[in-house]
């Protein structure tokens, strides 16, 4: 009983090793997902990033404050590119991880639903716009006929991002081994 203390280790974790560690407390062990890059649901966030920073550029670079109904259109676009990015940063260095109790493919689906009904009416309201706030033939026109072109792209990419979000929370096309490797989106 005399060696008992000295045969406790109060160490509660591995060392980091490779002096790859992080001055920040609990960060050290941040890697990037690259499944979860190669996935169908991770490139469909990165389109939706690229052609959501394209929809909403667009529209700024046109005189738009002078008609309101483009104000709506910003609104959708930058709104839901900031959300996206924040969900792409949460998934590629898998912090979603770091908080278990929040049923994230749950989540993630809820806002793609959500972002496709907004992209949806901001799609429309776009191009109904176009033709009755510009004149044809003017680079107006032409950079609104683009935004409303790539609305509609980011508006069936979020439905096909809401379609897989929603098999990956049923757990549909997958089994439990593959579903826990992969975050669910293998």
């Amino acid at each position: 009983m005399a060696d008992f203390p000295s045969k406790v280790s109060t160490q509660t974790s591995t060392p980091v090793q490779g002096g790859a560690h992080s001055t920040l407390p609990g960060l050290g062990s941040l890697r990037p997902d690259l499944g979860f890059l190669r996935s169908l649901v991770g490139a469909l966030m990165i389109l939706e990033i690229v052609v959501g920073l394209l929809v909403w550029a667009l529209i700024a670079d046109t005189p738009y404050h002078y008609y309101s109904i483009y104000g709506w259109v910003m609104f959708v676009a930058v709104f839901l590119w900031l959300v996206t990015i924040i969900f792409f940063v949460l998934y590629v260095w898998q912090l979603h991880l770091r908080f278990p109790m929040v049923p994230w493919p749950l989540v993630l689906m809820i806002f793609n639903i959500a972002a496709l009904i907004l992209y949806i009416t901001g799609f429309i309201t776009c191009a109904v716009a176009v033709q009755k706030t510009s004149i044809v033939g003017s680079h107006t026109f032409d950079k609104r006929a683009a935004a409303s072109f790539f609305a509609c792209v980011v508006m069936i990419a979020y439905g096909v991002s809401a379609f897989f979000t929603f098999r990956a929370w049923k757990g549909i096309g997958s089994n439990a081994a593959t579903s826990q490797m992969a975050g669910g989106y293998s």
